[in-house]
Order: structure tokens, then C-alpha cells, then sequence
């Protein structure tokens, strides 16, 4: 007895306007999204931090005042510590208060990285301050932040 079955045999033109098609619809649809502000932005650092308030200092943030192109703005963050079994960095975290969310990175340290330092390019929607939460490995938390004028949003702006 013979059996027969029908297939549906998509060309790879077929194919590929159909994926073009979900990703575009996807991409239009996160378009929509809401951007972070300063209170969202205040709830993510209390998700890492609780509500405990960073001392100022120790945390060094280098990023223009004015990003000519938001799709890479290029970042350094230094952190004082002495890198030692009683006095380091375990964490460092990036938050834009203006981006799709606010949470941009973390780096995480041991006494064996010898420095707590980063450098890498993100990506800022528009006008914002990008802020910086160094945790330390006693508890103690430091902060620093910036405003950073971008004139090409990178998140849609």
C-alpha cells in the first residue's frame, strides 16, 4: 500500500522574506518600548545595592560630555582600591537612565585582578546621565555619575 504525502516546499526567496518579515515586526514592536528613567533607574540599583545610599569618591567615570554617535560611546571606569584580601572590588555597574533599560553592564572582580578597571563602548539613547556602582568586598558601596549629551541616539533615538 502506497502512501503519499504532501509537502510544502518553501523556495529560499520564500524563506527569507518570511524571517525578514518577523524580524522586522519584532525589531518595530521594541521600538515601542517605554525608555528607563531616574525612578526605574533608582529600582535597578536598589535590586543590587538595597537601599543603602553610595559614598561618593573612589569611583573614576570617563565618557564624553558630548557623544557625536550614541551606537558607541566610549567608556573607562577606575576604581581606588588597593586590590587586596581585606580591601577590593568585587562589582562595578553601569546604569543610563534614558536607555530601553537602565541596566547597562557589570564587571565583576577578585583580588586577583590586580585592578578594577574597565573600558568598553555602549550605547545611549539620548540625554542622560549614565551612573557608575562600585561594590566593594566589605559591603560598602561607592557611586559616580555623569550627564552625557548624545546628538545620534544608539537605543532608538
Amino acid at each position: 500500500m502506497s502512501h503519499s504525502r504532501a509537502r510544502s516546499t518553501l523556495t529560499r526567496r520564500q524563506v527569507l522574506v518570511a524571517t525578514g518579515g518577523l524580524v522586522l515586526t519584532g525589531f518595530a514592536a521594541g521600538m515601542s518600548e517605554a525608555l528607563a528613567d531616574p525612578a526605574s533607574t533608582k529600582e535597578a540599583i536598589e535590586a543590587l545595592i538595597g537601599t543603602k545610599t553610595p559614598t561618593t569618591g573612589r569611583v573614576k567615570l570617563t565618557i564624553p560630555d558630548l557623544a557625536e554617535n550614541g551606537h558607541t560611546v566610549p567608556l573607562t571606569i577606575s576604581v581606588e582600591s588597593p586590590m587586596t584580601a581585606t580591601d577590593y572590588v568585587k562589582a562595578v555597574h553601569i546604569f543610563a537612565e534614558e536607555n530601553p533599560h537602565p541596566t547597562v553592564a557589570s564587571y565583576y572582580f577578585t583580588v586577583h585582578s590586580g585592578k578594577a578597571e574597565v573600558s568598553t563602548r555602549i550605547r545611549l539613547a539620548k540625554l542622560q546621565n549614565v551612573i557608575v556602582i562600585a561594590q566593594m568586598n566589605d559591603g560598602s558601596t561607592y557611586m559616580t555619575k555623569k550627564k552625557v549629551n548624545v546628538t545620534i541616539g544608539g537605543c532608538g533615538g
